[in-house]
């Protein structure tokens, strides 16, 4: 897949997103692991491995893992109609991983849209 590389740092984000198991499945009541990534925006842009969501394989892809699911490919507008928009599920992540005692990456706050503290 064309894109850039992740960084260390965003690899390691992605594995703490991972160890959350899939968002959309948590916001049905379940934990479902092993998840993919899924970039919101492309893996182009500037920040995109910051952008990212923990998806599993049938909430990522149709036609994939347990059948039923609503997959954000191709179903991107019914998938956020019943889970919410992409950055408002990255936004929930984050904050799991906070209150798991998580200090995360300055970049991957602002690239979802939290204000960072002033020192």
């Amino acid at each position: 897949m064309k894109g850039r590389t992740a960084t260390l740092a965003q690899k390691h984000y992605h594995s703490l997103l991972a160890d959350l198991g899939c968002i959309a499945c948590r916001k049905d009541g379940i934990r479902n692991t092993p998840v993919s990534i899924h970039h919101i925006d492309g893996r182009t842009k500037p920040g995109a491995h910051w952008l990212v969501l923990p998806l599993c394989s049938g909430h990522h892809q149709d036609g994939t893992g347990a059948p039923g699911l609503i997959a954000i490919h191709p179903w991107k507008t019914r998938f956020e109609a019943r889970y919410g928009a992409q950055r408002d599920l990255l936004k929930e992540c984050i904050q799991l991983l906070i209150e798991q005692g998580h200090v995360l990456p300055g970049e991957a706050l602002v690239a979802a849209g939290i204000e960072l503290e002033a020192a």
